[in-house]
């Protein structure tokens, strides 16, 4: 069964920093990526590792943020400095995997399993 937990999220000053953490059971995939949803906006892909370890990232966050994981590949991480009040919402890592059709698309994948979320809170 695939699983997905994310964690590190919390309440930071603007110009602040928080690393993103998700533990998961995906084995195989075709991309890895961390999404986040502020209330009463749509769901944006933030940043996105594929298989081959390429990555990328939305304008929003590029040059602040990095998404990594450990030679595993069981974590992927999202490390987020320079914090700014606009970058406040639940956060989720989710999986683009050849055996399930997505629900969200992003980066020219589609994702099919997601994590239950973390907040992440900026305050000016």
């Amino acid at each position: 069964q695939v699983q997905l937990v994310e964690s590190g999220g919390g309440s930071v000053q603007a110009g602040g920093s928080l690393r993103l953490s998700c533990a998961h059971s995906v084995w195989t995939y075709k991309a890895m990526a961390w999404f986040r949803q502020a209330p009463g906006k749509e769901r944006e892909g933030v940043a996105v590792i594929k298989n081959d370890s390429n990555v990328n990232y939305a304008d929003s966050v590029l040059a602040r943020f990095t998404i990594s994981q450990d030679n595993a590949k069981n974590n992927l991480y999202l490390q987020m400095n320079n914090l700014k009040p606009e970058d406040t919402a639940m956060y989720y890592c989710a999986a683009a995997v050849t055996w399930r059709h997505g629900t969200w698309q992003a980066f020219g994948y589609d994702f099919g399993y997601w994590g239950q979320g973390t907040q992440v809170t900026v305050s000016s």
